[in-house]
């Protein structure tokens, strides 16, 4: 991930969440030295993902493939170039947080062996409240 990525990178989580990160967050995730990437497809930028890692763990903070490229296998690959990275750093597990309303996402995770280990009431903003968040690991 570029600085110059990060207008459209939070433009796109704009279309895809309805509580979205700002570019300013991505900005911080860059400058803390969390791991964060833009995924292309050829040229064309189609996917982006930040990766914090701490001793043994990585937690999944954002990945996300835009709208018109879903469907395609690449939240796949990009889950995959992250456990690649992670466990090349030492990482034993791979942590993240998941709104249970997030079919595909849970459909996701669930293929690549991660398993739901917990629940944070109210974790999320909705348009109703608040969301619980369910909490998934995958050991590496």
């Amino acid at each position: 991930m570029q600085e110059d990525d990060l207008e459209w990178i939070a433009g796109q989580d704009r279309q895809l969440y309805p509580f979205p990160w700002a570019a300013v967050n991505f900005a911080d995730s860059m400058s803390a030295g969390y791991g964060c990437w833009t995924m292309f497809d050829g040229t064309e930028r189609v996917g982006y993902a930040v990766l914090m890692m701490v001793l043994d763990e990585v937690h999944i903070l954002n990945i996300s493939v835009v709208l018109a490229h879903q469907g395609r296998g690449l939240g796949r690959r990009l889950l995959d170039h992250l456990a690649v990275v992670a466990k090349a750093a030492g990482a034993r597990q791979m942590f993240l947080e998941v709104r249970p309303s997030n079919m595909p996402a849970l459909a996701l995770y669930q293929r690549a062996g991660f398993e739901t280990i917990g629940r944070r009431k109210g974790y999320y903003p909705a348009a109703d409240g608040r969301e619980d968040a369910l909490v998934m690991r995958w050991p590496l």
